[in-house]
């Protein structure tokens, strides 16, 4: 193995690389190797090497770690804990290398070991942690807690598979299992030693307890939660934090009198039942079983979590009065939503609250972000098995609720529909317990994640909570963290804005806007342009070698990258796609821009309708691409398997960034920060984050199209038919017969007949009627980008106005305004370290 100089590409820091640094670290290197491994160096492969290059760096981290978690107790600083059933954290090899400023010098010192960096980077699988932006915000939030040396453990489920591998098969999505753990994680530490009881099923009996009244909880099963920690680094090393993963066991996990009778299997049975719980994210929960997996996940994980900071607490301060001076539990959409019953269990049950008094505690430590406007996204639990798999938390949360409805009936004294919109508990479907509304009545602050989305949060979903407790939904846009997705996903952009702007640009990206002075700048121009073609040459090379398609780096790269979902309108995209190709095979001689449609993401394993639009465009790529009628001028790849490395490569490659969901249904978005920040123009609606890009990067610097969402829902009301919007619309009509006449399915022509009926007849997200704004908009970016000063203007321009998107701003934001926690300021290089 050798290292190529072109592999040495990384981002420079401004620091210089010690000689006595590198000699230190290929020793440690090869005694990892060694005493870790148990390899010599002849003998080692690229996973020893990337183990033992990790292994090394894991130890200078450690350090840090201890220092920075012994000077917070010390201190008596106040802890955020941030509770998300979701951390996609991607590869931590480099990040980590990047963070500690240790890249150059372990680049150096492996390069003298005759072993690529870059390669083994490659060797790290992505953490099978999540499955789209609500994980990676997380990821992303945790890093800037880091950061800004706020005190912080992120809690959630080490998840044995995680999501799923997705797997395309003759254009079909397949599941398969990640296993991510196969070669061990060396970023992770075992903590054997902090074991919880999660408790499940069982009775509830009443006593009396000198005079007063008390619940005792006899559970029917107990699981074991076993930690695993992994540090997360800030900027510069100067502070880390903990990522506590849980791990669920069986305290029996073998009964050996029925293993000696024969029955092998059984004598598991309950070990494998715990072990159920982490083996998936989001079980299939179209079945009985699969909900009640889904429930006993999100408990397990609060449980656990709220057991452990409970303890850290009490062995810190002596009593929990003060917890909510000490600590602040973020709750990362519904999934946590549990925390309000567990803590009050806690709280009454465990350590002899009042109610009142519990209650006053439990909402001034739990704040609650909300994801989503999807009434079916905000989680519901059929009372009877909330009864029958969590007795003791249905009881706290019909107390919760009496207490809540009387504060609605002082409120609107009489006004029955009022109590049943606010109230807990769902009585027209079967009798179902709201976890939206449980987090939110039991935090002290709701949060939406855009401006806009915040601001309908309090006309649609939680109207009437917000009328009964005015004041608690605050906003807070999204951000996501630079040094991952500049820095690292794309060196050569960053090198050329530290060349341009300063170094200091990966301490403040405020500089950015020090960019505007070189709008003008025809050699600017240039330089920029090549750095885009360049990562398109290399994203062109990954498509060649994983799907055998050629691409023209010059055309233009139009991404969509992002769960499939019907709201999120990968069918737009596709449905235009049809009509560009429609338009082309009709004129092939006009100057059609050359375009690339790149699509990415996963459809949930049990939504059969978006693992049909997968199909789509699969099919639609198949028979587009072979067209030679065409010229080769459009391209549709659909990129199997996408996560955090994935979006890393394609994200500094791509001109056109997709934000096309329905206007009011996406909350902020994350893809859209990302894209923007690394120089694609935006087409999208007025939807989600969307809007404060336009107002950051200016409206001649986006391209917006259709609806809005007042437009939305007016026209809901209307009705879902589109049969006239259809005949109005020849191109719309034309590519919605092919799709439904068989013209890319020829082997089952009625395959695609359900997406057709959708858009004739019940368009409820809008695609049939927001088409036609959609493809003029399309064209108008095929003339803006013809006009190579002026897209090259525009893309520099979203780059230089995105600094407003840094989870840095927004979990400052969080530390004012909800947690109440001091943050300290970003780590800048040391002065010798600067440039000239």
């Amino acid at each position: 193995m050798t290292d190529q100089p072109s592999q040495r590409s990384f981002v420079s820091t401004g620091q210089p690389v010690d000689e006595l640094a590198v000699a230190e670290i290929k020793s440690d290197v090869l005694a990892k190797l060694r005493l870790a491994i148990g390899k010599e160096a002849s003998q080692a492969t690229q996973q020893d090497w990337y183990h033992a290059a990790a292994l090394t760096l894991r130890d200078r981290i450690v350090h840090r770690w201890l220092t920075a978690d012994k000077e917070s107790y010390d201190a008596g600083r106040k802890r955020v804990y941030y509770l998300s059933l979701e951390f996609l954290i991607g590869r931590l090899f480099t990040d980590a290398l990047n963070n500690m400023g240790l890249m150059k010098v372990f680049e150096i010192a492996l390069g003298d070991l005759g072993v690529g960096l870059m390669d083994l980077r490659k060797c790290e699988p992505d953490a099978a942690l999540g499955n789209g932006g609500l994980g990676r915000l997380a990821a992303c939030f945790m890093e800037s807690m880091s950061t800004l040396q706020i005190p912080a453990i992120g809690y959630g489920i080490r998840y044995d598979f995680g999501l799923f591998r997705q797997v395309i098969v003759d254009g079909w999505q397949h599941e398969y299992p990640d296993v991510w753990l196969s070669f061990g994680n060396p970023w992770e530490f075992q903590r054997p030693e902090v074991v919880y009881h999660v408790h499940f099923g069982g009775g509830v009996e009443h006593v009396d307890d000198k005079g007063r009244a008390r619940a005792v909880w006899h559970p029917g099963e107990t699981v074991q939660a076993v930690a695993y920690d992994t540090p997360i680094v800030g900027w510069r090393g100067q502070h880390v934090n903990a990522l506590r993963l849980w791990s669920a066991r069986s305290p029996d996990p073998l009964k050996l009198d029925v293993f000696n009778s024969g029955d092998y299997l059984g004598a598991s049975a309950e070990e494998a039942r715990a072990e159920a719980i982490c083996k998936f994210l989001y079980p299939n929960d179209e079945s009985p079983a699969g909900r009640e997996l889904r429930l006993r996940q999100e408990y397990f994980f609060v449980s656990a979590s709220l057991q452990d900071l409970v303890k850290r607490h009490l062995g810190s301060d002596g009593q929990l009065r003060s917890l909510s001076q000490k600590a602040a539990v973020q709750l990362n959409d519904t999934h946590p939503s549990l925390a309000v019953a567990e803590l009050m269990r806690i709280l009454v049950d465990l350590h002899n609250f009042r109610w009142d008094e519990a209650w006053k505690v439990t909402v001034a430590t739990l704040s609650y972000t909300n994801h989503t406007l999807l009434p079916e996204a905000l989680e519901t639990w059929p009372v009877e098995l909330f009864e029958r798999l969590l007795p003791r938390h249905l009881e706290i949360i019909y107390r919760i609720n009496a207490q809540h409805l009387a504060l609605a009936e002082q409120r609107a004294p009489g006004d029955i529909d009022y109590r049943a919109s606010v109230s807990l508990i769902d009585e027209k479907s079967g009798r179902r317990v709201r976890m939206g509304q449980l987090a939110f009545v039991g935090s002290h602050r709701i949060n939406g994640v855009s401006a806009m989305h915040s601001d309908l949060m309090k006309e649609t979903v939680f109207h009437d909570l917000n009328h009964l407790y005015s004041g608690r939904i605050t906003n807070k846009t999204n951000g996501i963290t630079f040094r991952r997705w500049l820095m690292l996903a794309n060196p050569k952009l960053t090198s050329l804005l530290q060349e341009a702007c300063g170094d200091a640009i990966v301490d403040d990206p405020t500089l950015l806007s020090s960019l505007e002075s070189y709008i003008a700048d025809s050699g600017f121009h240039q330089k920029f342009r090549a750095v885009k073609h360049h990562n398109k040459v290399q994203l062109a090379r990954l498509i060649g070698e994983r799907m055998n398609v050629r691409l023209d780096p010059g055309a233009l790269f139009d991404v969509q990258i992002k769960r499939i979902h019907e709201y999120k309108r990968q069918l737009l995209n596709i449905l235009e796609a049809v009509a560009l190709y429609q338009d082309m095979k009709d004129n092939p001689q006009a100057d059609w821009v050359p375009r690339v449609k790149i699509f990415a993401g996963k459809a949930a394993a049990s939504y059969r309708y978006a693992k049909l639009i997968i199909k789509l465009i699969n099919d639609v790529a198949e028979v587009v691409n072979n067209d030679p009628a065409i010229g080769g001028k459009l391209k549709v790849v659909f990129m199997a398997d996408y996560n955090v490395s994935l979006a890393e490569a394609i994200i500094p490659a791509a001109d056109l960034s997709e934000q096309i969901s329905t206007a009011g249904m996406e909350a902020s978005g994350t893809g859209n920060m990302k894209l923007a920040l690394n120089g694609a123009l935006t087409i999208g609606t007025l939807d989600g984050a969307n809007i404060e890009i336009r107002d950051n990067v200016g409206a001649d610097n986006i391209a917006i199209f259709g609806m809005e969402a007042g437009d939305v829902m007016l026209r809901r009301q209307q009705g879902l038919d589109a049969t006239d919007i259809i005949r109005r619309s020849p191109r719309l009509a034309r590519a919605i017969d092919a799709i439904a006449s068989g013209l890319f399915s020829p082997d089952e022509p009625g395959r695609f007949e359900p997406i057709a009926h959708a858009l004739r007849h019940l368009d409820h997200y809008m695609v049939s009627a927001d088409f036609d704004s959609y493809y003029e908009a399309q064209r108008g970016i095929d003339a803006r980008w013809q006009t190579v000063p002026a897209w090259t203007r525009a893309s520099i321009l979203n780059v230089a106005r995105m600094a407003w998107f840094s989870s840095d701003r927004t979990i400052r934001e969080y530390a004012d305004d909800i947690w109440n926690v001091p943050v300290g300021p970003v780590a800048a290089a040391p002065a010798h370290a600067q440039r000239a």
